[in-house]
């Protein structure tokens, strides 16, 4: 026995009689729906599904705890099942008013291709958070965000927050190609300039985001702060970038290398608390843990 509960904002959630005694439940007349409406069985309820690409997909879950509690930066632990493996996602989006966090998953393994397998209706066994530390959020004067295949999804919540605290934002994101991007005009609203690359020429400019931020800093721009999030290799060689010895004169002429820059780390995680140990970095002559530190 199942019901469907509508509404513009949630979405459609299936209530199944395995979780109670689903006659119970009323369907809401249009826009009278509420939080405080909802049964208990809507939590961790999936309310909005889409195929961003054949591998990636964007969830919109039904957990007003958390996503009245997230800021920008901040991550979940979901298990799908009893005996299911922990999987720490960022938390993309969230509305404070429609209860819902968002999170962006590309499947590369067993346990996100999971994840991804679930559909509309259907519930996570839990979700725990908000973890970690929320990123720092400040009007730098100039900053970069630099982003590359789904690490697009945590840093939009950073930049839009960015943008709206008064930085000049300059958005720098990328794929290997047109298919795997997403998120463009999402990421241009919330953007004062926008550069787009993909690895293969498919999309935008052909070539690397890092490219894109040495020709900037090459230009003699002012940036002062940036923030990367991809694949680790991505987030090294931005590094690399934001500290070496300026190349032109124009970039001496400003004096703004090197660029104070932060990354998020994507490390093994099993607690989330910094109980395990599993997400211990070096960072210069500090041991950190990525999920209380960071990511």
């Amino acid at each position: 026995m199942t019901i469907d509960i509508e509404d513009t904002a949630l979405g459609r959630c299936r209530v199944d009689s395995h979780c109670g005694d689903a006659s119970q439940y009323q369907v809401k007349p249009e826009n009278t729906f509420s939080i405080a409406d909802a049964p208990d069985e809507m939590l961790n309820c999936i309310v909005r599904k889409v195929q961003l690409s054949e591998s990636i997909v964007e969830l919109d879950v039904f957990c007003p705890p958390i996503a009245n509690n997230c800021s920008p930066g901040q991550f979940v632990i979901v298990r799908t099942s009893e005996r299911a493996e922990r999987i720490p996602l960022t938390i993309a989006d969230f509305s404070r008013d429609d209860g819902t966090i968002t999170m962006v998953i590309q499947s590369v393994g067993q346990s996100s291709t999971a994840i991804n397998s679930f559909g509309e209706g259907e519930r996570f066994l839990d979700l725990v958070g908000p973890l970690g530390h929320k990123s720092d959020i400040e009007n730098y004067g100039t900053v970069v965000c630099v982003a590359g295949g789904v690490g697009v999804a945590p840093i939009y919540p950073i930049q839009r927050a960015l943008k709206a605290a008064g930085n000049h934002v300059i958005s720098i994101f990328g794929s290997r190609n047109k298919d795997l991007l997403f998120w463009q005009d999402k990421m241009a609203a919330c953007a004062d300039e926008t550069y787009i690359c993909t690895d293969d020429g498919s999309y935008g400019e052909q070539g690397f985001v890092t490219n894109v931020l040495q020709r900037l800093i090459d230009e003699g721009r002012q940036l002062d702060h940036c923030l990367s999030i991809g694949p680790g290799i991505m987030m090294r060689n931005t590094c690399r970038v934001t500290e070496r010895e300026p190349r032109t004169d124009a970039a001496r002429a400003t004096g703004c290398l090197p660029i104070p820059t932060v990354v998020s780390l994507n490390t093994i995680m099993v607690d989330g608390t910094g109980m395990c140990g599993g997400c211990r970095v070096t960072v210069g002559e500090f041991t950190k843990f990525a999920c209380v530190d960071g990511p």
